[in-house]
């Protein structure tokens, strides 16, 4: 059973300053003495390090269409066990999924699953009595979501201000939170979103701290904690990566991490310990070796585009990484990792484990993605089937090797990726908690 309070931080539509107001209140309630459990909804990994600065614990993607409706809560129970508050942060408009599904992968579905009491954000910088039709019409569309009140962003001056309250006073749903425009607490952007917070220590931390200001001095902390509480107490018991210990040695784990590879879901670390393997964080831009005893390697997502040249200068690195691929040695590699085992990346040669060459694109290549194993590999078995996201823009030619890692069925049919000896790299980001045995088998590939 899980009763930890919770809230769900939504909005009528993307830039209306959810990731402000969650991080703000993340922070504020972290500066309280609360501990604070930070989600994100959806596959998004940069605003969950934001969230992870606000709160100091790692930040948790809540995604039900790469991990099912099923697992929502379990997995919010795992990520929010022995906190104070969970603060859950939604994805674009508040009833927005993934395409053509309905309302799965949305906000308002893993309020419902959560049970959790939802605070509406909404830019209100261009109107004043329309605000109170649009929260209703946001308060009515879905009986079983719950909006229990409204923050207000990007309110002009004290005379805007009084407008907007006397408009929602018609509404039912209180105001929680006033907050004027501030362009000092932005957090600059780039072609994938937000800079991650790896590559910006600093002035992140500065930010948060203005965010947690600014919903300190503007919202209603008493009342959003004592909606919180609100929220009932979910049946069910926590997700926990189940563990297969032999006794044996533990196979050493690469994992990369750095500036240049930012994009973790927290659960991969936790699900390749539980299989039996030590786990070693390295960072590619800096570190001239692979950890001590490296049996097996995983490169994450990120951005080697930004880093192209810093990561084609650690030559001794790169010669450490096709040594070990060519060995035959278990290789996962996603998305940013996938261009890091090609030839080059924008004319920087990079590992070469890949005979495949990739380049910036001005076209983004995003959604979700049904994908079909197509060949045995160090994380699945041929056909195996799962659910993943992909989430770039850069191009690679070829886009898939003599025998590719994945058939996708959605939203057209083709193959995409690679597999060759210990090798399985591809843009496609998975979520292993949705399917632990592809963390088990990985191990078990790296014990030989």
């Amino acid at each position: 059973m899980v009763s930890v309070p919770r809230l769900v931080v939504a909005a009528p539509s993307s830039g209306s300053g959810k990731t402000t107001v969650a991080t703000g209140l993340m922070a504020a309630f972290a500066g309280r003495g609360l501990a604070v459990s930070p989600h994100k909804v959806g596959p998004d990994y940069i605003d969950p390090g934001y969230h992870a600065l606000a709160t100091g614990r790692p930040g948790r993607n809540l995604d039900a269409y790469m991990c099912g409706t099923d697992l929502i809560a379990p997995l919010f129970a795992h990520g929010s066990d022995g906190c104070d508050l969970a603060v859950v942060e939604g994805v674009m408009g508040l009833y927005d999924g993934a395409s053509g599904q309905g309302e799965l992968a949305s906000t308002a579905q893993v309020s419902k699953l959560l049970r959790a009491p939802v605070v509406l954000v909404v830019d209100a910088s261009s109107q004043s009595r329309s605000v109170a039709a649009l929260v209703h019409g946001f308060a009515s569309w879905d009986p079983e979501v719950r909006i229990g009140g409204v923050i207000l962003n990007k309110v002009a001056s004290d005379r805007h201000e009084a407008l907007l309250r006397e408009a929602l006073d018609e509404s039912g749903l209180p105001v929680l939170g006033v907050l004027r425009r501030a362009p000092q607490v932005a957090t600059p952007s780039r072609h994938l979103g937000l800079v991650p917070v790896a590559e910006r220590q600093a002035e992140a931390l500065d930010a948060v701290r203005a965010m947690g200001e600014r919903v300190r001095e503007g919202c209603d902390l008493d009342a959003l904690l004592a909606l919180a509480r609100t929220a009932p107490t979910l049946p069910g018991e926590a997700w926990e990566p189940e563990c297969h210990p032999d006794g044996g040695a533990r196979p050493v784990v690469a994992v990369a991490g750095g500036a240049a590879f930012t994009f973790a879901y927290a659960e991969h670390a936790e699900l390749l310990a539980a299989a039996g393997a030590e786990v070693a964080v390295f960072d590619p831009l800096h570190d001239e070796k692979l950890p001590p005893g490296t049996a097996g390697l995983v490169i994450g997502g990120g951005f080697p585009e930004v880093y192209a040249p810093e990561l084609s200068a650690n030559e001794p690195l790169r010669r450490a990484v096709t040594e070990l691929a060519l060995s035959g040695a278990p290789v996962a590699a996603e998305c940013a990792g996938l261009l890091y085992l090609a030839r080059e990346l924008d004319g920087r040669p990079m590992c070469g484990v890949l005979d495949a060459s990739a380049r910036m694109s001005e076209r983004l290549t995003l959604g979700y993605r049904q994908a079909v194993a197509v060949a045995d590999s160090v994380l699945a078995v041929a056909g195996t089937r799962m659910r993943g996201h992909e989430f770039h823009r850069t191009v690679l030619e070829p886009g898939a090797g003599p025998t590719p890692a994945w058939g996708l069925h959605q939203p057209e049919r083709r193959v995409e990726g690679f597999v060759q000896r210990g090798v399985h790299a591809s843009y496609l980001h998975t979520h292993w908690a949705a399917s632990p045995e592809v963390a088990r088998r990985f191990v078990e590939q790296c014990r030989g």
